[in-house]
């Protein structure tokens, strides 16, 4: 694996609740299609970084203890994204390719900001990869700010 940077980002904006944005908690009847999704959205950059394996996900028991945690937004039957909600840290935050560019990603983050502030006051945090410049720029551009870089290597 090569060595890459992840930024720790902190959330300094003033959240506004995203109303017309509904996301359903993850259900094991969707597990095939996120599987799917996720190993897409992350595959390129885990293969950039060589961080194997390329497709994370390959079982649903990969998700024990995390299902509760994570949450989809859907067009009827079909994941648009998903973002996990883990205490005051947001995490996966993932967009279908279908569906990438279209605004869902910052859906997805006013949503999950929202949902944290309804149970703490704790700073809101996410990590990134350096590599992924993509998010970097929507966190950036939603009220996120780099606080910490560090060096991954394995």
């Amino acid at each position: 694996m090569k060595s890459f940077y992840v930024y720790e980002m902190k959330y300094i904006g003033d959240a506004k609740a995203a109303d017309n944005v509904k996301l359903l908690p993850f259900s094991d009847k969707y597990y095939s299609q996120y599987e799917r999704v996720y190993n897409e959205c992350f595959y390129d950059m885990r293969r950039a970084l060589d961080n194997e394996p390329y497709d994370f996900y390959f079982d649903i028991r990969q998700l024990n203890g995390k299902k509760e945690n994570i949450f989809l937004l859907m067009e009827g039957e079909t994941i648009i994204g998903s973002v996990g909600c883990f205490g005051a840290e947001i995490d996966d935050l993932i967009v279908n390719k279908k569906y990438q560019g279209k605004g869902f990603g910052k859906q997805l983050l006013v949503w999950a900001i929202g949902h944290i502030r309804e149970y703490t006051v704790e700073p809101i945090t996410i990590h990134v990869a350096e590599w992924n410049k993509r998010a970097v720029e929507l966190y950036t551009h939603n009220g996120f700010v780099i606080k910490n870089r560090e060096l991954i290597s394995r």
